[in-house]
């Protein structure tokens, strides 16, 4: 069955991207119509960048539930939805019908219910890879109640963070979580993090590792225990609940350039419409197709890619709890030959960790099935993009590189699968609804090709962020003050002579570590927490598998007596206060950082150094101390 708004030549891109533009409402109105509604909206679009205030498809009532699932069960209930392969490639596989998935779905509907969730609550769901994570995810959508996912690396001071600034009452975890060879004690973890947070009422636990938990009475309750309660009740039905267009369906938390993270809120019908329309697009998605996004549902893709996006779409979502390189580094390739998946998505990262072990584990297996690669996270390097093209792809598969952010809850600027045209490192073209603009240091938009800028959006789209939640002001502050009436992605940006669009990284104090956005000053606060530091400075660096790696200059009280012994010290402070993720790749001790007379750190000196290039650092007699700088040169590690 042929999806009616999917683009399928580069003369209907141009034809769409033109009425996009100049005719958004009906653009965007002609897409909505396809879902299922339960009342119209009013009004198409209202907005202002200067509050800001956006509104799509007010009035209009709907839950993104029975689009994603109760309207494909007439033609898809026998079809798989999401078929799940499980850490340990001896474990069973799981496969859940759509049918399958909306009982269960309404399952643990009924048992959040039981639990005292309601329309409007915020859940807290911190847990592994398994198919109950997208349960819960489509259960508290379902009943309308506002669900937070924390990815399950995170520290138990991540989760408190979290927790508080959500007034989550609620949690829904694991026992622990397998990855690779390691047992996550997701519970454990939980447990320190509500030591902090007494104001949590329930937290419901999935038995997955069989770690020995604590479990403390009347709060914490066994998934399995309130499944059994539900299935005496007779597993009564559970209607969808009838939500607002612009009602809150979920808050992602995403690192800022303050230490504090920031709850970013999407919004019921605008997310929903977007996501499955750049789905539906991007990859170029026909009716059977297996699609296999490698993201943890923890962050925003796999929000969009692995559940919303695809279940609107009647897709099959192919769900994986391990990482690519355990067993071997033949897992991800096993994977494609054991389903035949047809679109792999994947970040450059993970390409770039593959291509250090060879050929032979790509080469050994049978990846016939493909049809379409993917990327996603920051941008894909030219070496990574060809060795993808050339050895997964077999120079047959288009490469699609996607920009876009937790913020734009979708895919912005990319090409099209087979249809738009790609040029490696490059995202192109932006998809229709989508107006990037580029922007100088003054705030004039540089008109024309061949040239670089801050990359900025002049409309906005359905899948926008709302605000921040809980601070409005810090979403104006962050997204809207810097340039009058534009969105600022944070990112520069480089178009080419045939109008193509490159990103170039971040050019605020955000690091962007294997496709994972960290704030600086959020490394640096959890650095200034070791007892032995006076002060730090953190800032990215090229990184051969990560893409920007992290470098941190530390100041001490005194001079450690054991220089590596206090490196790992600071690592394990930062772990234990945000996540392995955040810790840095290099320490260096310095006795002191390069400060303007106002003692504003220049990082933009410390990068330099750090990427290794000594010799066009630029002005330092405005430095209070311009020696500094050539002894941090001359101890760089």
């Amino acid at each position: 069955m042929a999806i009616p708004y999917q683009i399928t030549s580069l003369e209907q891109y141009h034809r769409d991207y033109k009425k996009s533009v100049e005719d958004p409402e009906g653009f965007w109105s002609n897409i909505a119509s396809q879902f299922l509604w339960k009342k119209k909206w009013d009004n198409v679009l209202s907005w202002n960048f200067k509050e800001p205030n956006v509104k799509w498809f007010a009035g209009g009532k709907l839950n993104i539930t029975e689009n994603c699932l109760d309207r494909h069960i007439a033609n898809l209930g026998d079809s798989p939805a999401i078929i799940w392969e499980p850490n340990d490639p001896n474990e069973a596989t799981r496969t859940l019908t759509y049918s399958d998935l909306l009982f269960k779905v309404k399952q643990f509907s009924n048992v959040l219910k039981n639990n005292g969730v309601k329309k409007g609550d915020r859940v807290c769901i911190y847990m592994g890879m398994v198919p109950e994570l997208a349960i819960a995810v489509l259960a508290c959508a379902r009943l309308g109640a506002i669900h937070s996912v924390v990815f399950g690396g995170f520290s138990a001071q991540s989760i408190s963070d979290r927790l508080q600034d959500a007034q989550a009452r609620f949690v829904i975890t694991c026992d622990g979580a397998f990855r690779g060879n390691k047992e996550i004690p997701l519970k454990s973890v939980i447990d320190d993090a509500l030591e902090r947070c007494p104001f949590v009422e329930r937290v419901i636990v999935l038995t997955r590792t069989k770690t020995p938990v604590s479990m403390i009475r009347n709060r914490d309750v066994w998934w399995e225990d309130e499944i059994r309660k539900v299935e005496q009740q007779g597993n009564p039905d559970f209607p969808a609940e009838e939500m607002d267009a612009e009602d809150m369906l979920f808050i992602l938390y995403t690192s800022g350039s303050t230490g504090k993270p920031k709850g970013v809120v999407h919004t019921c019908a605008g997310y929903m419409v977007y996501t499955n329309y750049t789905f539906v697009n991007v990859f170029q998605y026909k009716p059977g197709n297996i699609h296999f996004c490698t993201a943890d549902i923890g962050w925003i893709t796999g929000h969009s890619y692995i559940v919303y996006g695809p279940l609107s779409a009647g897709a099959t979502s192919l769900m994986f709890e391990g990482i690519p390189t355990w067993p071997d580094a033949g897992r991800f390739w096993d994977i494609v030959d054991k389903y035949k998946v047809n679109i792999l998505y994947t970040a450059p990262t993970a390409i770039r960790s593959l291509m250090s072990y060879g050929t032979e584990p790509v080469l050994s297996r049978d990846l016939s099935s493909l049809k379409v690669l993917g990327t996603v996270g920051e941008p894909i390097n030219e070496e990574a993009w060809h060795w993808y093209d050339e050895f997964v792809g077999k120079k047959k598969c288009p490469v699609v590189d996607t920009w876009w952010q937790t913020e734009t809850a979708g895919i912005m600027i990319s090409n099209l699968a087979g249809v738009t045209p790609s040029k490696p490192s490059f995202a192109t073209l932006p998809l229709p609804g989508v107006q990037p603009a580029l922007i100088d240091e003054k705030g004039k938009e540089i008109q024309g090709n061949g040239v670089s800028g801050n990359l900025c959006l002049k409309f906005p789209w359905p899948g926008m962020l709302r605000t921040t939640y809980g601070d409005h002001e810090r979403c104006r502050l962050n997204y809207f003050a810097t340039y009058d009436d534009l969105y600022f992605t944070g990112d520069g940006c480089l178009r080419d002579e045939n109008g193509y669009y490159r990103i170039t990284g971040r050019v605020d104090d955000v690091l962007n570590v294997s496709g994972h956005r960290i704030g600086t000053a959020e490394v640096e606060n959890a650095i200034n927490m070791h007892s032995g530091v006076v002060e730090s400075a953190v800032v990215g660096y090229p990184h051969d598998i990560k893409g920007q790696g992290i470098y941190a200059y530390v100041i001490c009280g005194q001079e450690p007596e054991d220089v590596e012994l206090m490196r790992k010290d600071i690592s394990s402070t930062v772990a234990r206060i945000i996540g392995a993720i955040a810790k840095p790749d290099k320490i260096q001790f310095v006795r002191g950082l390069p400060k303007t007379r106002s003692g504003k750190i220049m990082r933009r000196i410390l990068r330099k150094i750090a990427e290794g290039e000594m010799k066009n650092i630029g002005d330092t007699t405005t430095l209070l101390d311009p020696a500094v700088v050539e002894d941090i040169k001359n101890g760089k590690v």
